[in-house]
């Protein structure tokens, strides 16, 4: 019986810096463990060995590769997000998008009261939504 799931996020270089904008932008985050490359060591010295960190109190965990892929991130896993106010919305869909690209802009879409689908900077696919009151 599995203990735990946690959603993973591998990176090519950009892991901290992802981490450190992702637990920016919603309270109640925070990194819980960053283990770094040594000397040596089969990642680039300094890199995100193993990163542990919280958005809005769930964990996640990401690394850099030390290994190149011919493949990224994928609209087709996306991480959902219920904002508490049409202005957290409005806000976190701004910072994310900077840099990004929209899949579906901001708007009403009828299956609640705003939506946004994008693809941040790092190629992290987000959807973030205003539920009905």
């Amino acid at each position: 019986m599995a203990r735990n799931v946690t959603t993973f996020l591998m990176f090519e270089g950009a892991a901290e810096e992802a981490v450190n904008f992702y637990v920016s932008l919603f309270p109640g985050s925070e990194v819980v463990l960053l283990a770094r490359y040594g000397a040596g060591e089969m990642g680039t010295e300094g890199s995100v060995q193993m990163m542990r960190f919280t958005l809005a109190g769930r964990e996640y965990m990401a690394i850099d590769s030390p290994v190149k892929h011919a493949f990224g991130f994928t609209p087709a896993i996306s991480l959902f997000v219920d904002c508490e106010s049409r202005e957290e919305l409005e806000a976190v869909v701004a910072r994310l998008s900077e840099g990004g690209m929209a899949l579906m802009p901001l708007g009403e879409y009828g299956f609640s009261a705003a939506f946004a689908w994008l693809n941040d900077r790092y190629g992290v696919s987000w959807q973030l939504n205003l539920p009905f009151a």
